[in-house]
């Protein structure tokens, strides 16, 4: 049984993958990459569900990585296990055979940044931020962010790590919509109803053309 997500509405077409580490500000530690690794795959072939929503327990979306596991990379297995389930972990949302949608209620930070970009659609609570303060220690996920927004806007959060609020993301076109941390889930039901409307087997094939042009590579990390 998953230990740091829960999964729940499979039944309603649209599954719900919550990052349940609130307590860690849903930091990503291999073991929660993996498990929504394993969820994002296995929904993915679930005939009942069309869509996936990634959301966080409690004040945050995702802080980022867990930065404790940074301090093994001196274990070669380590080391191994960390980057593999990192390109894993990123792959398996870009690569998602059904629409994704970040319902981001609170700061997206670093990999958290990341994996609300890696989603199809972003919705995002007023409390929401987004920023890339690993650009000091680590790697940003920047092909697509500039898919996104654009090469200009992408440069200057992944070089200069400034924060922008949920306003500002919205005139990016970063987000789809800000709505009240409260009002958050009716405004992803009223989105998620809207892909709802098609057959699944449209669905699949719209998003596979999606997944052909993010310039995702299959054997290496996304930014190939």
């Amino acid at each position: 049984m998953p230990t740091y997500i829960r999964i729940t509405g499979e039944s309603s077409g649209v599954a719900t993958i919550t990052l349940a580490r609130p307590e860690k500000k849903n930091a990503l530690s291999i073991a929660l990459r993996d498990e929504v690794s394993d969820a994002v795959e296995a929904l993915g072939r679930d005939p009942a569900v069309k869509a996936i929503v990634i959301t966080g327990a409690g004040d945050f979306f995702s802080a980022g990585f867990d930065l404790k596991e940074f301090r093994e990379l001196g274990d070669p297995e380590h080391a191994r296990r960390l980057w593999a389930s990192s390109d894993r972990f990123h792959h398996a949302v870009l690569g998602c055979p059904l629409p994704t949608i970040a319902a981001v209620n609170g700061p997206a930070l670093a990999g958290g940044f990341d994996l609300a970009i890696l989603c199809d659609l972003r919705l995002a609570a007023t409390t929401a931020s987004f920023a890339h303060p690993e650009i000091s220690f680590g790697d940003i996920v920047y092909g697509p962010l500039r898919e996104l927004v654009g090469g200009a806007v992408a440069r200057e959060l992944v070089l200069t790590g400034r924060t922008i609020g949920a306003t500002e993301a919205l005139s990016l076109r970063l987000v789809s919509a800000v709505v009240a941390p409260d009002v958050l889930p009716a405004e992803v039901e009223r989105w998620t109803a809207q892909i709802l409307q098609a057959p699944r087997e449209l669905v699949l094939r719209t998003k596979q053309k999606i997944i052909r042009r993010s310039g995702s590579h299959p054997a290496a990390t996304l930014d190939l």
